[in-house]
């Protein structure tokens, strides 16, 4: 028996795409896989993987599939919401946790099916961190459908929080700061979408970080 997969992108956030080959999760011929970014096509499908998903998903179209299921990097129930690596990092936090988790009504709130561990080094910057995010989701997916469907479902346990969405205006540091106070921010710093800036004598200057390249 073949199970039915499909992996939903959202064509607003489609960063995570370039990274996933569907021929990587069949498996010995245990699964036939499909990608979409339409959210019509998601029906009567067996696992259904949504990825770097923004908007919220009528359970009416999900109601025909067997399980569906988002891969969230963070410990939940902590950091669910918005950009949670970025709130990891401005915390200073070295060990980012990755949950696939179900998905449910209320956001980031379903059972826990499995979860992995990563640590940071702390120089790690934003093209690093969106590369580790996307091989540790990859490899939490493989772990997850090498033992599908073997599961075993836990409730989220403990207090959490909520972070709210990060926009362009999120990017500004404080000139009155130092560099290295303020050096998480500098890494969650988008060099192309949302760089670093501040605002001085009525100019705003943008800051763009790089690492050097070592031989």
């Amino acid at each position: 028996m073949k199970y039915k997969i499909i992996f939903l992108f959202d064509k607003k956030n489609i960063w995570i795409k370039k990274y996933i080959n569907p021929s990587d999760f069949i498996f010995k011929n245990k699964f036939k896989v499909r990608t979409t970014s339409n959210i019509k096509d998601l029906k009567k499908y067996d696992i259904v993987i949504i990825l770097s998903f923004t908007k919220i998903i009528n359970p009416k179209i999900l109601s025909t599939n067997k399980l569906n299921v988002i891969v969230h990097p963070s410990k939940l129930p902590a950091n669910k919401g918005f950009a949670p690596i970025a709130y990891q990092v401005l915390k200073n936090k070295k060990d980012i946790y990755f949950s696939i988790i179900k998905l449910e009504k209320k956001v980031d709130s379903g059972d826990i099916i499995l979860q992995n561990k990563v640590s940071l080094n702390g120089t790690e910057l934003s093209n690093e961190l969106r590369e580790i995010q996307a091989y540790q989701t990859i490899k939490i997916l493989k772990n997850f459908l090498k033992n599908y469907p073997r599961m075993k479902l836990k409730k989220q346990k403990g207090k959490g929080n909520f972070n709210k969405r990060r926009t362009k205006k999120d990017s500004q540091i404080n000139i009155n700061k130092s560099i290295k106070s303020q050096f998480n921010h500098l890494r969650i710093c988008d060099n192309d979408k949302y760089p670093a800036f501040f605002k001085y004598k009525n100019n705003k200057y943008f800051l763009k970080i790089f690492k050097e390249i070592k031989n």
